[in-house]
């Protein structure tokens, strides 16, 4: 599934939309993460704190939505543009790229609830599409 130059647009006047929330959705995300999928725990036994709007939560939240302003701002080649990421997390930090779907979900539904008005079928196909790809180039070091 390929982003159309449509996709991109969209994906792009979006983000314009929300990337002053990025924080607040990558915290909410993760938060999501953690409790719904208890299994992506395990990545981050090395906290102390591993509940919603907790310090390492936030910051780690905020690291993700900055991978994400990454991928957008290289979303005419994810694979290469992604390709320091894709390496730590394969090499250094050892994630289960299936975890990247999860999270591309939480991210969708933190998104969906926060803007609700801009989060249009339109923007919805596109963002899906967007993460999909941006999971994929996550996983490119993983082959």
């Amino acid at each position: 599934m390929s982003l159309t130059a449509k996709d991109k647009e969209v994906v792009k006047g979006l983000w314009a939309k929300i990337s002053k929330s990025a924080d607040a959705i990558g915290a909410d995300a993760l938060s999501r993460m953690l409790s719904v999928y208890p299994q992506t725990k395990t990545y981050f036994a090395h906290w102390p704190d591993l509940s919603p709007g907790s310090a390492p939560v936030q910051a780690h939240g905020k690291k993700v939505m900055g991978g994400v302003a990454l991928a957008v701002s290289k979303i005419d080649d994810l694979t290469n543009g992604l390709l320091d990421l894709s390496e730590q997390h394969a090499f250094k930090l050892r994630v289960d790229p299936a975890n990247f779907k999860i999270l591309s979900h939480c991210i969708l539904v933190v998104i969906a609830n926060k803007f609700a008005k801009e989060f249009t079928p339109e923007a919805h196909v596109a963002l899906d599409k967007f993460l999909v790809a941006l999971s994929l180039a996550l996983s490119e070091r993983y082959r």
